[in-house]
């Protein structure tokens, strides 16, 4: 007999949350990886001395926590409702692991529900993507998002908010389709290999909440570090295209000036804070997420 369906309200609340709290804590690694990107002289070291004090490496966390917190909550509530749809076409029902409470789906329709859920949410949250690149960039000196908001309506209209958006599917949705079906095969392994001492059950033989975390955060780090290094080309290639959409006007042209003008491996620059900052937030948010999820069901 399978689980009964957890309520969308507890994957809503369940994202919000541990995207917000990922958002906040990460947002440096977040801006250097933006300033990393936006010109091949700037290495690390350079762009962590632009920063005028500590402060200032948390510029942008407003854009970047409205838009990780209100499209983490999109994304793992429709996320879950495709998986649960596909769930329930399974004679058997979805099949559970000792920790997690997600319907268990195979390899190819995990691929599938993460990358169109994330295709979708990319595209509602684009604007405030936009927002938030530009606010971390040193090519910009917004004050405000209103002033944001006008200076880019004022010269690119509506499509300047949208600016990228084919580069940034490019990577979201493959990143989290190979995350999700990543994720939910390392749940499985990953218990495997843990010490012993390392793995505890409560009184009806589930994982217990330190264990189950332990599991869902190991595995969510691990997944998104090996997602992140193959989708990070797209990753360089959106930054460009927002941060200075005249020059660089497509997807095509943006990778041929790069390849050209710089080098291939320009393309992965800001892989490091990138991949530091993607696999920290998903240990956070998915650790939160997962276990918001047990208590609300």
């Amino acid at each position: 007999m399978s689980e009964r369906p957890t309520k969308t309200s507890s994957h809503l609340i369940g994202g919000f949350v541990g995207g917000l709290s990922s958002a906040i804590t990460l947002q440096p690694l977040d801006l250097l990886k933006t300033r990393l990107q936006q010109s091949k002289d700037i290495t690390l070291w350079s762009a962590i001395k632009q920063a005028d004090g500590i402060r200032s490496l948390w510029r942008g966390t407003l854009t970047s926590a409205i838009r990780t917190s209100i499209g983490s909550a999109l994304y793992l509530s429709s996320l879950n409702m495709m998986r649960t749809a596909l769930a329930s076409n399974k004679k058997s029902g979805p099949i559970l692991s000792k920790s997690s409470r997600l319907p268990q789906l195979s390899m190819y329709e995990n691929l599938l529900a993460g990358a169109v859920a994330r295709g979708m949410v990319g595209y509602i949250t684009m604007p405030v993507t936009v927002l938030k690149v530009r606010y971390e960039s040193t090519l910009y000196k917004y004050t405000s998002i209103r002033e944001a908001t006008r200076d880019i309506y004022s010269k690119e209209g509506i499509r300047g908010f949208f600016r990228g958006f084919g580069p940034t599917c490019m990577r979201d949705a493959p990143y989290s389709g190979l995350y999700v079906l990543l994720y939910e095969k390392s749940k499985v392994l990953i218990p495997k290999i843990l010490p012993e001492a390392m793995i505890q059950h409560d009184s009806t033989g589930s994982f217990t909440t330190y264990t189950s975390t332990t599991i869902n955060a190991l595995s969510a780090i691990s997944s998104a570090s090996l997602a992140t290094a193959v989708t990070a080309p797209f990753d360089t290639i959106k930054t460009r295209m927002q941060l200075e959409p005249s020059k660089f006007t497509s997807f095509s042209k943006t990778l041929l000036l790069i390849v050209k003008q710089e080098n291939a491996m320009q393309l992965f620059s800001g892989l490091s804070m990138r991949l530091s900052r993607k696999a920290l937030s998903a240990g956070i948010a998915w650790g939160i997420y997962e276990e918001l999820v047990k208590r609300f069901m």
